[in-house]
């Protein structure tokens, strides 16, 4: 998302218009004959200039790159929807359209990420790399929101943390960019570094480390060794910012040349005082080496403070004032599904959390709806997809749930302790003006829909 202080409303892929104008603000410069020479690619047709890329030919824009994807199904397929709805030129491994401009490369994905490697050189250093095995978006969210109060920022829009994801994240980011969020993702050994390698972050962020895609690196110590590849990634004259409460994340702390500055309840930005009021929402007094301010997020969730004292570290850093980070803490609008707290038109409370799900951030959902002051509270679990153990690690969050007092409703999910059942919205039944409900599973489970048709039902 491009996050400005004169952002009005949203444009393509979650970019934004500037106020008082019809157009979006020009991305990051680049020629095809410029992307040929990135990419190692042969061009073939006319040098026209590209502004901005996208892989998806239904939601490109007029002047982008097209970037022709080959997964499940080959984004080849596409390129003459793409040509006729605007693209200014297209990758292609060879298939071609007549009359347009196409850049020949041996991998469309590798040429994505090549091409991106030349647009971050265009742009500032000030750029913020944030990973974690829990709280990563959220907290991209949040720095976004913080950095704008001083920086034109350009941020990753939802999820985008992957190979195909940054780099589209860089690619749009307007010319003028002053400040640039990166949400990092990893599903194995090498990933961040290779996107540490086109983001080029001077920042670098880890929110937590917990038992997440355990099964893709052989276990906890594994998933340490693969998120620590962005400190590894940074210059000497940048800065990691950790979790010190966090062991894990700790140990991270020596492995590259760059500055340290820690966040969280022994950190040196440090939360004191944390309270939840009667929605759940964290209050805290936050102290930092750059003065004391009070902190009231808008979100439901202890957890979220850790994840706002990470984005008012960054900012501090980069020279936003205390004021203003807690201005933005108080306002910030998040990545969807992601505790979003509906209030029902008979006053009860639904938490979509339905993005993703490991056992870490499943406790601390609970925990959430564990504080609520609400007569009944139920749990719609799916599935935590990757991860060693799932029978032994779904039983535990079963118990966890039942020692809160919470009921289970599984989704798809035969391990939580009680029978998975088909209809979830029937199964939670007619819920009363003080029930609360929790929707949480991995993003395979699908459980949004599960929480749009809940609200919609109740209303």
């Amino acid at each position: 998302m491009l996050v400005q202080a004169e952002a009005q409303t949203a444009g393509p892929g979650g970019w934004r218009k500037t106020r008082g104008t019809d157009r979006y603000p020009r991305c990051v410069r680049l020629t095809a004959a410029e992307i040929a020479r990135a990419t190692d690619g042969v061009l073939d047709g006319p040098d026209v200039v590209v502004d901005g890329m996208s892989f998806d030919s239904r939601s490109l824009t007029a002047g982008q790159l097209f970037v022709p994807i080959v997964a499940d199904r080959d984004g080849h397929d596409f390129l003459d929807k793409a040509i006729a709805n605007g693209a200014a030129a297209y990758l292609t491994t060879g298939q071609r359209v007549a009359g347009a401009t196409a850049i020949q490369v041996p991998d469309t994905l590798l040429g994505l990420l090549a091409a991106a490697g030349a647009a971050r050189g265009r742009l500032s250093d000030r750029v913020v790399g944030i990973t974690g095995s829990v709280g990563k978006t959220s907290c991209k969210d949040m720095t976004a929101a913080v950095l704008v109060k001083r920086w034109k920022t350009a941020a990753s829009i939802k999820s985008y943390n992957n190979d195909q994801g940054l780099p589209h994240t860089i690619l749009n980011a307007p010319g003028d960019t002053e400040a640039l969020v990166l949400e990092m993702g990893m599903r194995g050994f090498g990933e961040i570094s290779r996107l540490c390698a086109v983001g080029r972050p001077h920042v670098g962020v880890i929110t937590a480390i917990a038992p997440a895609h355990t099964e893709r690196v052989g276990g906890l110590e594994g998933v340490i060794r693969a998120k620590g590849e962005l400190i590894e990634s940074l210059p000497a004259s940048g800065t990691s910012v950790l979790n010190a409460d966090q062991g894990a994340v700790m140990t991270c702390a020596t492995r590259g040349p760059a500055n340290m500055l820690t966040f969280g309840f022994g950190g040196e930005v440090r939360i004191v005082n944390l309270q939840l009021d009667e929605r759940a929402c964290a209050r805290f007094e936050l102290n930092t080496p750059w003065g004391t301010t009070d902190i009231r997020l808008p979100m439901p969730g202890a957890h979220m403070a850790s994840n706002a004292a990470a984005a008012a570290a960054v900012g501090l850093l980069l020279d936003v004032s205390v004021d203003d980070v807690a201005g933005a803490l108080a306002n910030i609008e998040m990545s969807p599904w992601r505790m979003e707290m509906h209030r029902l038109a008979n006053g009860a409370t639904v938490i979509n959390d339905a993005y993703n799900a490991n056992p870490s951030s499943m406790r601390a959902a609970l925990d959430t709806l564990a504080a609520l002051p609400a007569d009944r509270k139920v749990a719609i679990l799916g599935v935590m997809a990757e991860i060693t153990d799932p029978e032994m690690e779904h039983l535990a969050i079963g118990r966890y749930a039942a020692e809160r007092d919470i009921e289970i409703v599984a989704v798809g999910a035969p391990f939580y302790g009680v029978e998975p059942v088909d209809d979830p919205v029937a199964a939670v039944g007619e819920l009363g003006p003080n029930d609360a409900v929790l929707i949480k599973g991995s993003r395979v489970a699908g459980l949004e829909k599960v929480a749009a048709a809940l609200v919609a039902e109740a209303d």
